[in-house]
């Protein structure tokens, strides 16, 4: 049975979260090309998106847009980490979970894609 008792709580369970946040965050920019992009990206769309006349919310849609492709690029990460993890021959079954990341990730970038050109255009 778990033991709940010993685990973290509060402002400690927050801190310690935030640190772990970090070591992943770290990991992937050290590990991960297409996260690096996708960071730079990200960066690049924050002053771009000032360039234009759009109200506020729409500035903040266009770099949640973003943040989305961020978000999906991690979750597919952490599928191919856990994939790798359990083993690393050749089974159709790991290349369809790798492969069904690959395509959320590219259904957030179509996602963002059109959210910008919707806004933009």
């Amino acid at each position: 049975m778990f033991d709940n008792k010993n685990k973290p709580k509060g402002m400690q369970r927050i801190y310690l979260a935030t640190l772990n946040s970090l070591r992943a965050f770290k990991w992937l920019y050290n590990h991960e090309s297409a996260f690096r992009q996708e960071a730079l990206l990200l960066l690049l769309a924050m002053p771009i998106s000032f360039l234009f006349d759009i109200s506020f919310k729409e500035q903040v849609i266009l770099i949640l847009a973003i943040v989305f492709i961020i978000f999906t690029e991690i979750m597919n990460t952490a599928i191919e980490v856990v994939v790798d993890r359990i083993g690393l021959e050749i089974h159709p079954l790991s290349g369809l979970a790798k492969d069904l990341g690959s395509a959320a990730v590219f259904i957030s970038l179509i996602f963002a894609s059109s959210i910008w050109l919707i806004i933009l255009i």
